[in-house]
């Protein structure tokens, strides 16, 4: 029994290693996630001394209603990480805005914020970058003009539309009521060391839809694996000996 427990014990370690181990080179790091009609790509990259974050709403399908509209990321950095500062958000190439307008070179920051610190985020996250306020966002503060009220980041405008999305069906508030990006956006964050390695800090990825913290929020595979992971060898850690 002692070596059985011991050797669980062991797995969760491996297994633990091998879900945040990474190349020390400064590689760039995408995580997918998908369910049901709904899915998502973001990509954490250093470009020009910089953080760039890209996020897409890769889903195939018709967005109907606002749950279906891709707006924010959720993440951590390893260790805590540096302080980032929002430099620029702008559009994905090939991406346009429907039923709204960008600032000139198709920025759109005004609409998006950062936030680092954060306090009840799923899955415990720390940083995030959102179109909607959520309870967790203020103001937009990437560079960029407030493109459409109300001044904070609020509500749906500018969240991201799939890519498979016809902007001619759906309920109101995904036909014209709010402007609505398809499919990218590509921000960009001051801050990081010339070390800084995005496949190795990078982790604790969701990516969330809607107005809300109650609508659909997705965990990439390695984020809802660790999670279940760390749950099984809590479990294992708690379950008491058997009478002997």
């Amino acid at each position: 029994m002692q070596l059985r427990s011991f050797t669980s014990s062991i797995s969760c370690f491996v297994a633990a290693v091998m879900i945040v181990a990474a190349p020390s080179y400064a590689a760039p790091v995408t995580f997918s996630a998908s369910s049901g009609n709904l899915a998502a790509s973001a990509t954490f990259e250093v470009v020009a001394g910089k953080l760039q974050v890209t996020l897409r709403n890769t889903s195939p399908s018709d967005v109907m209603v606002p749950a279906d509209v891709l707006t924010g990321v959720f993440f951590d950095i390893v260790g805590g990480g540096p302080t980032l500062t929002p430099d620029s958000a702008i559009l994905g190439i090939g991406s346009i805005v429907v039923f709204g307008s960008t600032d000139p070179g198709n920025v759109v920051g005004g609409e998006w914020a950062y936030a680092a610190s954060l306090a009840g985020a799923p899955n415990g996250a720390t940083r995030g970058i959102s179109s909607s306020g959520l309870g967790l966002f203020g103001n937009g503060n990437f560079p960029g003009s407030n493109l459409q009220g109300p001044t904070s980041t609020d509500g749906l405008q500018y969240g991201i539309t799939s890519a498979g999305d016809n902007t001619a069906t759906g309920n109101t508030p995904v036909t014209g009521t709010n402007a609505l990006i398809k499919n990218s956006v590509v921000f960009t964050l001051t801050g990081i060391g010339g070390d800084f390695n995005p496949a190795a800090v990078i982790g604790n990825v969701s990516f969330q839809y809607g107005t809300s913290l109650s609508e659909p929020n997705i965990p990439e595979p390695a984020t809802a694996g660790m999670a279940a992971l760390g749950a099984a060898c809590a479990f294992r850690r708690r379950r008491p000996r058997a009478a002997r």
